[in-house]
């Protein structure tokens, strides 16, 4: 077989064409005496044609929509938010839970107002709670009392069990997504309050924590200490 870039010369016996190879070489050479196994190769060498690029677009466009109407990218966002809430309301309730128990003379409001007044993470939060309350203006992170929940955290024996209180995940929060708090100062009570965004977590869906939550609002997500959580 002829050297890598050699030229194929016309001269290569008739008997030599018999392989596949090498009739290959003797047509070629029949029109081109100075081929080369460079240009042999480069007319071997096909690319895709329009019809086939066109078919294999068309199957990736099936497959992208495929995915998106089965995965459904929005819902799985909303359901990871929702996720985020749970955590959120949980570790608020543990860290008012954990201030009742460890301090002395707690204050649910810092100001007396619970009941007429509830606090939320933006101004305008939707609210749930019985009574109509007016909110609060209060809409800040800080845990001395003056953020959206009224507790002042820095007076636990060894500090705050939170360093900011959190937000709704959607930024920036708005009227139905956000966090609402309510309270009993008399009784020692609370509530807290969010609006799950996916079909799975809220009222209906298959992970329903809005009904199964034991408050009286079926389609909000309530935690808290308060029995029933109907504040």
């Amino acid at each position: 077989m002829p050297k890598l870039g050699a030229t194929i010369k016309f001269s290569i016996a008739v008997d030599n064409c018999d392989s596949y190879n090498f009739r290959r070489y003797c047509i070629i050479n029949k029109n081109n005496k100075k081929s080369t196994i460079f240009n042999v190769f480069k007319k071997m060498k096909k690319g895709f044609t329009l019809i086939e690029l066109l078919i294999v677009i068309g199957i990736l466009a099936i497959l992208a929509t495929a995915t998106v109407l089965v995965l459904n990218p929005a819902q799985l966002f909303a359901q990871a938010r929702d996720s985020q809430r749970v955590s959120d309301l949980a570790t608020l309730r543990s860290a008012i839970s954990f201030y009742l128990a460890t301090v002395s003379g707690p204050d649910m409001d810092g100001a007396g107002t619970c009941g007429t007044n509830y606090w939320g993470t933006v101004a305008s939060a939707t609210e749930n709670f019985t009574g109509a309350p007016t909110q609060s203006a209060n809409v800040g992170t800080v845990v001395d009392g003056a953020g959206w929940v009224p507790v002042n955290f820095t007076t636990v024996p060894g500090g705050s069990p939170l360093s900011v209180l959190p937000n709704d995940p959607v930024n920036p929060n708005t009227a139905a997504q956000s966090y609402t708090y309510q309270c009993d100062n008399t009784n020692k009570t609370f509530e807290l309050n969010a609006n799950m965004e996916s079909t799975r977590y809220a009222q209906g869906g298959s992970d329903d924590v809005e009904s199964t939550d034991g408050g009286d609002q079926a389609g909000v997500y309530e935690v808290g200490n308060d029995p029933g959580l109907d504040l």
